[in-house]
């Protein structure tokens, strides 16, 4: 399973070419096209992605900061900070923003990445003005009450504690992030690591709030019924008063040092039912590619470990027995790269060593002979698909352009990723391919029931 630029938010449409035995048809008129876009005095970019199906408007407001800015030691500031965004400010009282949208039909939320903080409203095009005035006043109006400040903190703790600390394969894959990006923050988990967690303070919150959430650090997006000649004067009226922030820090982050073998790390757990594999390979990414690399890498996934008819699914599942599922993701979004992550779950007497000496064959075989024409074509019709099914949900359209500017990346490499996909040949694909899956640079983590478990169900 694939998470490129257009996977990651619309996956599970790329099934569709599966089922059509990879035949399915796209036309060019099923890209992407380009949405309106201008930028306010202040800095902030505005991208209008017009969809008059219903008199309803996904509103988004991307800031270009995440939990990869934070400084040392203040792990978890950024999500931290999303969460106190909802507080109140010195117009809107506590609670107030959830009480607005709601009253007006409104859903809204927000989530934290390694490189960016979103939040969002989808509403009635009658109510944006709301949408638009409650989320202009909390980008530079935001109060931290001590109480609140305690309070919240407490809640992001247990949200690290069901979501983490009790879920052993997210254990795993913490500590496989931590090694295979021992210096970059990309290693450091985006909730944060529970020890920082619990120190963290207002006036950090407060500090990193002042830095980042500014127009000119922000990107507005709105997609559904309405134009670029509509939105502007709201645009202008209220988000272009906001007083833009004067030299805003550089994103400057440091790297990791070469790699020096394949590290291995395992997780024993009373609550794993059934063990499992998975390796993670750091890679390149939409953002740091230089023409289509990334392209190329998301088809090569795509035919090793997309799908019921990938290498990796034929040879383990179905032919050999040995696995109850097997995959490769590709998640190939980040200013500072991308990964890919080899995925698989043993069948019933098979052990994790048989099962990881059958897929490195898998591996080893794909990389030495390369993909075929019809394996090509299949992957690069599976995922334009997604780009075509993309477009008929306006929250997807407003995710992949906020997403993809967030990082770095233009309007022009989101409209064209369809045709560049289709660009991509066998031979793109297996240079990609080589380049990545070196085990050189992999972590193998093996997930494994408890001593004590595992005993009992023999």
């Amino acid at each position: 399973m694939t998470r490129g630029r257009i996977g990651r938010l619309a996956a599970a449409v790329a099934f569709v070419a599966t089922l059509l035995g990879g035949v399915l048809s796209i036309s060019p008129a099923s890209a992407f096209e380009a949405p309106e876009t201008f930028t306010l005095r202040n800095g902030m970019q505005v991208v209008v992605i017009s969809d008059r199906r219903a008199p309803v408007v996904t509103h988004m407001v991307w800031y270009r900061v995440g939990s990869a800015d934070e400084p040392r030691g203040v792990s978890g500031i950024a999500h931290f900070l999303e969460h106190l965004m909802f507080k109140g400010t010195r117009r809107v009282g506590a609670g107030a923003f959830d009480e607005t949208i709601a009253r007006n039909g409104g859903e809204h939320n927000a989530f934290t990445s390694y490189d960016y903080t979103a939040y969002y409203q989808r509403i009635a095009r009658d109510r944006l003005e709301v949408a638009m005035t409650l989320e202009a006043d909390r980008m530079r109006n935001l109060q931290f009450d001590p109480a609140m400040i305690e309070s919240e903190r407490d809640v992001i703790i247990e949200e690290r504690r069901q979501r983490t600390d009790n879920a052993p394969s997210q254990v795993l894959m913490e500590r496989m992030r931590a090694m295979l990006y021992p210096n970059h923050p990309y290693g450091t988990p985006i909730i944060g690591w529970l020890h920082e967690m619990q120190d963290l303070s207002q006036e950090e919150a407060e500090a990193f709030y002042r830095v980042w959430y500014a127009p000119n650090n922000a990107i507005l997006v709105v997609a559904g019924d309405i134009d670029a000649e509509e939105l502007r004067p709201l645009a202008e009226r209220i988000y272009g008063r906001l007083r833009p922030t004067r030299a805003l820090p550089a994103r400057a982050w440091v790297s990791d040092p070469p790699a020096v073998g394949p590290m291995r790390v395992s997780h024993a757990d009373e609550k794993v039912a059934q063990p499992s594999l998975l390796r993670l390979y750091p890679a390149l990414s939409y953002s740091t590619d230089d023409g289509r690399q990334a392209h190329a890498l998301d088809v090569a996934m795509e035919i090793l470990g997309g799908g019921a008819t990938s290498r990796l699914y034929v040879a383990l599942v179905e032919e050999q027995g040995i696995a109850v599922n097997a995959g490769v993701a590709a998640d190939l979004a980040g200013i500072g790269g991308g990964s890919v992550a080899l995925y698989a779950t043993p069948a019933d007497g098979v052990t994790l060593e048989q099962l990881e000496a059958a897929a490195d064959a898998v591996i080893a075989e794909y990389l030495a002979e390369g993909p075929s024409e019809a394996e090509t074509v299949r992957a690069r019709n599976a995922l334009a698909a997604g780009a075509v099914y993309a477009r008929d949900s306006q929250e997807t359209l407003a995710n992949v352009f906020g997403s993809s500017l967030a990082e770095g990346e233009s309007i022009e490499d989101v409209v064209t990723w369809e045709a560049s996909i289709r660009a991509v040949g066998a031979d793109e694909a297996l240079a990609e391919a080589r380049k990545a899956l070196d085990t050189d640079r992999s972590v193998t983590g093996w997930l494994l029931p408890a001593p004590a478990a595992a005993e009992e169900g023999a």
